[in-house]
């Protein structure tokens, strides 16, 4: 599968789009912002920074300080694939940071979503 496309869409055009899913469901933006810099090692102003920035998905995972090393405990599907069978890099991370906001937006504790 060609997934250049998929790593070419700003982070700052998809970040929005998961404010509005969380907050639908009543979590909050510091929340999917904890998650994702959970995810990534930023902090909310590096995080900020990329938004800013207007990087593309493969430039915020290139430049993330640190992935955390229990991501590899993300399992299920998103968009019909199993996170933990994805095998580009690029592509299996990019779908933990969707996997991630989707348990946030389904109610999940955080312990469990940061895997803890």
């Amino acid at each position: 599968m060609n997934n250049t496309r998929v790593f070419k869409i700003t982070f700052a055009s998809v970040y929005p789009h998961y404010v509005a899913k969380v907050e639908k469901k009543g979590r909050t933006k510091a929340e999917l912002n904890a998650v994702i810099c959970w995810l990534t090692g930023y902090d909310d102003g590096t995080l900020q920074q990329q938004i800013d920035h207007k990087v593309d998905l493969e430039t915020f995972f290139a430049r993330a300080p640190r992935i955390n090393p229990h991501a590899a405990r993300i399992t299920g599907v998103i968009c019909g694939y199993r996170v933990e069978e994805i095998e580009d890099p690029l592509m299996q991370r990019i779908r933990y940071m969707d996997k991630l906001v989707d348990e946030l937006a389904k109610g999940k504790a955080m312990d469990k979503i940061l895997r803890t």
